[in-house]
Formats: structure tokens, sequence, C-alpha cells
């Protein structure tokens, strides 16, 4: 496992809301809703026990109540499956690669046609080892993602993963003047 260098960590430090106070724009969460401000910066990882659901196609693509969810300040969390509740036979390898300065590099998947359409972590850092070879899925790159039976929506702008739902509070990250929360 490698550790993060010194342009990771100075790309951590560069976020001033962490989930310790709200800025004086974030939406009051309503009762029975959670606010993506109060979740943690760095990340933290949370078990799930609630059923999760990935359908693309007429296949479901994964499904599990044992699964994972990272939550990040002012974002919307994204549900990790592990490999065994996920139909690796609708997955392709796909040439997109991405980074996060918390978890590392991230190989993408196909889903049917859709390119990019889910990601995992071969090696993350080791604070994030919880998720290594677990996949996410992209609500916006298959046809639907479902939380204890509540369609998710993707998270705004279109690069981030998560799942947005009725029961957070926003606003969330990925909009347009965002990329500073």
């Amino acid at each position: 496992m490698r550790s993060p260098g010194p342009q990771v960590l100075h790309a951590r430090s560069r976020f001033r809301y962490r989930g310790a106070d709200r800025p004086p724009w974030a939406d009051p969460p309503a009762p029975g809703q959670e606010s993506v401000w109060d979740y943690p910066r760095p990340p933290r990882v949370e078990t799930v026990d609630r059923l999760l659901r990935v359908v693309h196609g007429e296949w479901t693509i994964a499904e599990t109540r044992d699964g994972l969810r990272v939550v990040e300040t002012a974002g919307a969390p994204t549900y990790y499956f592990p490999q065994s509740a996920v139909d690796d036979t609708r997955l392709r390898p796909s040439a997109g690669r991405s980074f996060c300065e918390w978890k590392g590099e991230a190989v993408h998947w196909q889903v049917g046609g859709s390119p990019d359409a889910a990601w995992s972590y071969p090696d993350p850092y080791p604070e994030f080892d919880a998720i290594r070879g677990w996949i996410a899925f992209h609500p916006a790159r298959v046809d639907a993602c479902w939380l204890d039976g509540v369609r998710a929506e993707p998270q705004p702008g279109g690069y981030y993963g998560g799942w947005v739902t009725p029961d957070l509070a926003g606003p969330i990250k990925g909009g347009p003047g965002s990329s500073a929360w």
C-alpha cells in the first residue's frame, strides 16, 4: 500500500468545509433527512443495512444489503457493492481512470454499452482499504440505482457518482460554482 504524497496532502488541505459547520446557504434538514454538510472531510466509510440495487437494461447488475457507503462533506453518498453482489458478466474493463485525493486511483468499468458506469479502487490509500475491490455505480450511467426501493438521482454536474435521494438536504456539490466546497 502506498501513502499519499505531498501534492495529495496539499489537495486534501484546501477545503474549508469539513463537516464541523454548515455554510449559511446550506438547507436545514427536514425530519428524516441528513445534511450532506454534516458529513466529514476526510470522508468516512460506513456499513449500509439497506437494499442497494443497480439495474441496466433488463438486468439487475448488482444487489445487496451488505454494502458500504462513503460520505464526504457536501457530496451525496457513494454506495459500494462487494464483488460477490455484482453480476460481473455484465462488466467490462473501461479505459477510464480517475483520481481521488482521499481514496487514490480508481479503475473504471463499462456496463452494457455505457462506458465508465462503475469504478473500483484496486489499491486505495490505507485509510480506505475497506473499499478495496468493491464496486460503485454512477447513477447517470446506468438505467437505475435504487436505495430501499427509492430511485436515486445522479449527483449534480455529471462527475461525481453520489446517489441523491429525498433523505438528503443540500445543496450538493457538483454543479457550477461548487468546486471549492
